[in-house]
């Protein structure tokens, strides 16, 4: 088990699971990736390894981006927002970030646009 540094553990604030999302941004384009999440000891990991991990809320797991797949996650930058219950990842992503294939989470559907 990683340890979690203690200032940053006290600056996190959680949901009832334990769990902080996080946002995931290519580092060069600045493209929104994808949305996971953590809890303190994925944080740590992460930290740790440089490769982005994080828990899987449906499989009740651990699991580093690209173990699997190949399409690794290699971090950057970690931020986190103004009121401590958000992260960001900003990272060099090798291959497709989301499970489907697909470059981005966020390329399925486009809801609503405002031209002008």
């Amino acid at each position: 088990m990683t340890t979690l540094d203690a200032r940053l553990k006290d600056r996190l604030r959680r949901t009832a699971e334990g769990l902080v999302p996080v946002v995931v941004q290519q580092q060069v384009s600045g493209e929104v990736l994808m949305l996971a999440w953590v809890d303190d000891e994925a944080l740590a990991r992460t930290i740790d390894t440089g490769r982005a991990t994080y828990w899987s809320r449906s499989r009740r797991e651990y699991w580093a981006k690209g173990d699997t797949s190949g399409h690794v996650q290699h971090v950057k930058e970690i931020r986190l927002d103004c009121d401590g219950d958000t992260l960001l990842f900003v990272v060099d992503q090798v291959g497709a970030a989301c499970h489907t294939g697909d470059h981005t989470c966020f390329d399925a559907d486009l809801v609503h646009r405002v031209d002008g």
